[in-house]
């Protein structure tokens, strides 16, 4: 980029921040997500490294974020400067951050590691033990006041608790809004016809910059403190023992800070926080890891930017927000052919994959959430659990949005939609036995891994056995093509020769799918994925009983009931034989379960699919287990990494067939971590805790004559 272009992206970018930082700041009502900004802002300052020229005082990398002057709270002067902090994205750049630190000092520090809490930053002024002033960070040195709307919040105290009270103490901590009192909110907003909240952050700075606290009183906020600005009266030689002294004086503080000698040790915590952000132990939203040197004498040495302390850094995680359009809002139906609308975005990338579609659920759903076609909206995705969008972005809409009507037919069979119940927020298809769509859905999770687990059946196969008009273009004059799977129970009797005319559509066209495409000098001949689906179906026939009554599609039945129902009964027919009390008297499936079994039985249909399993081969009781206990009878065992002898889903069943608990992390109440190839950190949670640990050897062992006490 030449220097004019420079320029002009340097202005363009300082005009976009600006006007992002009032909506941000100023309105409670974000434009950009926190990703786009920081995207901006890291490109604005590469910029200014390149021309320093461009580095004046007013941009704005040299001052933190603030709104605007209009203001209706009166200004607040803070005691010290609250500033912000300044970013990294990745382990290099915070590696290079705290090298560069540690030369600063010439020495290795003690680290203070604690949790990036994704909230509206608070100053509390308190004198003589009396709260005297809460305000916003503001510009770093004057804030809005907000006492009067802190005061109703539980968990800042009024007065200071104890004999030791200092005549002065301000602090810095965050106010956050807890992620479903958030949708409770969302929806009762939407419903009174007023715009909801982007993102439970924003939640939190609406609700404190409310101009009647009764307002903010009615809203459930939380605080945590995590930071010291002005104080007399006591001596400090580390910010981690400042935790301690405000905990005792009755100031809410986070349990899930650390302070931590060196880079390996930082390493673990930014890496532990990753793997656990999500846990329900961690009370709030968080976008990362703060870490600072732990000596305040550092923190004088070390000093100041314009906006930011050289003490601290903020580690933030990879988005799991972002903002996209909502191209359009569409139907699915669902195995049990309940109706589930998505939405249809622009692509966008998100927690480390692209995202299209997003589910909302159901139609309440949708009004609940304040969503229109047309919307720029906020995408969720934590972690790895499937896309969500949280809301619309109200300031963006230019009028052009339309409002999702659910539709009254389904789409796939043009049966009339209802709901089962009256007060059913759900409405489904109740065609069930010859709706294509339930069909699909039914067939592609009976050869999920937790059924049947036929992975040559993916969900293309399931449309092309049994749905293969899905994807048909609207303008076409070919004729629909019959499926050749009319129902699950002929699958176990389907032939090589049934599939050689399937075909499905791609790019407008009729394509065949198991077969290859044959010429006049070579016919076509079954694919080897072909081939594979049938050495599939033919292990699938020997599968325990408990993944085929998941691959029934019971509703409500999961793989936990189905265990249960499965070492319960032992047979198919025992379990259809039983009533409604026998079937709720066991372990893990209770009334609901009970009915949806009973009811599930009393189909015919239903009936002609497990005789017409039975007779093709398939597996419909369990072998008699062996009197006695279970060799890992009340044992819990966690497995990590990559073993030879099993895949993941095979040594959980071997630890759960033996009466053990498979389990997903790592606890004092774990009895043995099983370590493959690649662990994971469960390998070293397992270590710090004493945890026992068995390579493969020794977990093959264990599975045949269970645990062996250890001389002494």
């Amino acid at each position: 980029m030449d220097e004019l272009n420079a320029h002009q992206r340097w202005s363009d970018l300082a005009l976009a921040i600006v006007a992002a930082q009032e909506a941000y700041y100023g309105q409670d009502a974000p434009t950009l997500s926190d990703a786009e900004y920081d995207s901006m802002m890291r490109e604005l300052m590469t910029l200014e490294d390149t021309y320093p020229e461009l580095r004046t005082p007013d941009s704005p990398t040299q001052h933190v974020g603030r709104p605007s002057e209009r203001t209706d709270f009166a200004p607040v002067t803070h005691l010290e400067r609250l500033l912000s902090l300044d970013n990294v994205f990745s382990a290099e750049e915070l590696r290079a951050w705290m090298q560069r630190t540690q030369r600063l000092l010439d020495r290795q520090p003690k680290w203070l590691c604690e949790l990036k809490i994704d909230g509206l930053a608070v100053d509390l002024v308190y004198r003589d033990g009396r709260l005297v002033s809460a305000a916003t960070r503001g510009d770093g040195r004057v804030g809005e006041d907000i006492t009067g709307n802190v005061l109703t919040i539980g968990d800042i105290p009024a007065r200071l608790r104890g004999t030791d009270v200092p005549p002065l103490v301000e602090v810095r901590g965050e106010v956050f809004f807890p992620v479903a009192a958030f949708e409770q909110l969302n929806a009762e907003l939407v419903a009174a016809g007023k715009a909801p909240f982007a993102n439970p952050r924003n939640a939190a700075a609406g609700s404190l910059r409310q101009k009647d606290p009764r307002v903010t009183a009615a809203r459930p906020l939380s605080m945590l403190v995590h930071g010291l600005g002005a104080y007399e009266g006591f001596q400090l030689e580390n910010q981690s023992e400042a935790y301690e002294l405000l905990r005792g004086w009755g100031l809410p503080t986070s349990t899930h800070y650390q302070v931590v000698r060196g880079q390996q040790e930082v390493d673990e915590y930014v890496r532990w926080v990753g793997e656990h952000r999500h846990d329900p132990v961690i009370e709030h939203e968080l976008d990362g890891v703060v870490v600072k040197v732990d000596a305040l004498a550092d923190h004088a040495l070390l000093g100041d930017t314009s906006r930011a302390p050289k003490w601290a850094i903020a580690y933030k995680f990879p988005p799991e927000e972002v903002n996209t359009k909502l191209l359009d809002i569409q139907v699915g139906v669902g195995r049990t052919g309940r109706i589930t609308p998505f939405g249809v975005m622009a692509p966008v990338r998100v927690a480390g994959s692209t995202v299209e579609r997003a589910t909302l659920h159901n139609g309440f759903e949708v009004k609940r959430k304040g969503v229109l076609i047309g919307d720029t909206v906020v995408l969720r995705k934590a972690g790895d659990v499937i896309p969500e969008i949280v809301g619309p972005v109200v300031a963006l809409r230019d009028g052009t949005q339309r409002e999702f009507v659910m539709p009254t037919h389904c789409p796939s069979c043009g049966a009339e939609l209802r709901p089962e119940k009256e007060d059913d927020k759900d409405i489904r298809c109740p065609n069930a036995q010859h709706c294509p769509a339930q069909l699909r859905e039914r067939v592609f999770a009976l050869a999920s891994r937790s059924a049947l687990d036929i992975e040559a059946l993916g969900l293309e196969a399931a449309i092309a056995l049994s749905d293969p008009d899905a994807d048909r273009p609207t303008d076409t004059q070919e004729p629909r093509q019959v499926s050749v799977l009319s129902s699950e129970a002929s699958l176990f009797n389907l032939t090589v020769a049934d599939l050689a005319g399937v075909k499905v559509w791609r790019r407008g066209a009729l394509e065949p799918y198991f077969f290859t495409k044959g010429t006049a000098n070579k016919p076509s001949v079954p694919k080897e994925t072909t081939l594979q689906l049938f050495r599939e179906l033919e292990a699938a026939r020997t599968r325990p009983l408990w993944r085929v009554l998941v691959a029934l599609s019971i509703r409500h039945v999961g793989p936990t009931a189905a265990r249960s129902l499965a070492d319960a009964f032992g047979s198919i027919d025992a379990i259809r034989a039983a009533d409604a009390a026998q079937l709720a008297s066991v372990d893990g499936v209770g009334q609901v379960i009970a009915d949806a079994v009973q009811e599930w039985f009393s189909v015919d249909w239903h009936q002609q699919t497990i005789a017409a399993w039975a007779a093709a081969g398939v597996r419909m009781a369990d072998e008699a287990k062996p009197e006695g206990v279970p060799v890992l009878a009340g044992l819990t065992i966690v497995v990590t990494g990559t073993l030879n002898g099993f895949s993941r889903d095979a040594a959980k069943e071997a630890i759960i067939s033996r009466g053990g608990k498979a389990a997903s992390s790592v606890s004092a109440k774990t009895s043995y971590v099983v370590v493959g190839d690649n662990p994971g950190s469960k390998a070293d949670d397992a270590a710090r805790l004493g945890v026992t640990i068995l390579n493969e050897e020794q977990f093959v062992a264990l599975l045949e004559t269970g645990p062996v006490e250890q001389a002494p």
